[in-house]
């Protein structure tokens, strides 16, 4: 790190390159640090609402409520590990995000499946409904509560259309 680097327009600058080289806002925090990630925050909403809706309009014994809550949780608990990886190793946390976004793609095909199998309405990406759920989406930070009105007062196939539009963690949708 005391490494002399070529003088820059008449200026001696010296090796602090790696403190120059972190972006403010990083898309990798600091190691640990996170719960300031918005994506662990919506993966955290989608493992509060998961859980709801699983445990609310799935039959006991169902196994699809445990395989619909290890996705939520294997998506917030691998972008948690990531995090944890910090700057270092980064092949690693982009790896575990990437585990993260399949689990949450996973848990997008089940709620898929849920509204399908039981012939209820998938919203169209450009409905009303869909668009508002994206803009609740955008606001940071985000938390459960922000949900909680709609998830524990409307029907199984609001609710399950509400998880439609929340398990791309990047807050994007690829439609």
């Amino acid at each position: 790190m005391g490494r002399i680097l070529p003088r820059s327009r008449g200026v001696l600058r010296t090796a602090i390159l790696p403190i120059l080289s972190i972006p403010r806002n990083p898309l990798i925090p600091p190691r640990g640090d996170y719960r300031t990630l918005l994506s662990f925050q919506k993966a955290e909403v989608i493992y509060d609402i998961t859980f709801r809706f699983a445990h609310k309009f799935l039959a006991k014994g169902d196994r699809t409520i445990d395989q619909m809550i290890q996705a939520a949780r294997s998506g917030k608990k691998n972008i948690l590990e990531g995090s944890k990886a910090g700057r270092t190793p980064k092949e690693m946390a982009f790896k575990l995000t990437n585990v993260a976004r399949a689990s949450l793609e996973q848990l997008l095909d089940d709620c898929k499946d849920y509204l399908r199998a039981r012939d209820l309405k998938i919203w169209d990406k450009d409905s009303k409904e869909a668009q508002f759920v994206r803009k609740l989406g955008r606001k940071s930070p985000q938390s459960y509560d922000d949900y909680r009105e709609f998830i524990e007062t409307r029907s199984p196939e609001v609710v399950a259309n509400i998880t439609q539009g929340k398990p791309r963690s990047s807050g994007k949708s690829r439609h």
